[in-house]
């Protein structure tokens, strides 16, 4: 699931999308080899697709920002990390 295809683009250039739609699109789109946790690899591999620069730098910044419990993964219970990490830093707007 392509990351336009799961959400709009609001006036301010934001990409919207719920919660729902979020970890829908984290777990398609970011989880590749399906264990139901992002890796640091996965992480860096969908910013570089997404054309942000400096993937590895900002895959480390979202890692540390997300992975509460620093097991080097995020996992179901830390996807609210991430989803406020992508509110912050990555133009997405999260509505419930």
């Amino acid at each position: 699931m392509a990351f336009m295809d799961c959400c709009y683009a609001s006036n301010d250039g934001k990409r919207v999308m719920t919660l729902q739609q979020f970890k829908q699109w984290v777990k398609t789109s970011l989880d590749t080899n399906r264990d139901g946790r992002i890796s640091k690899a996965e992480l860096r591999e969908a910013i570089r697709l997404t054309g942000f620069l400096f993937a590895s730098w900002k895959s480390n910044k979202v890692l540390k920002s997300a992975d509460t419990d620093h097991d080097g993964f995020i996992d179901e219970k830390e996807f609210i990390n991430l989803a406020q990490f992508a509110e912050k830093h990555l133009n997405v707007r999260i509505t419930k």
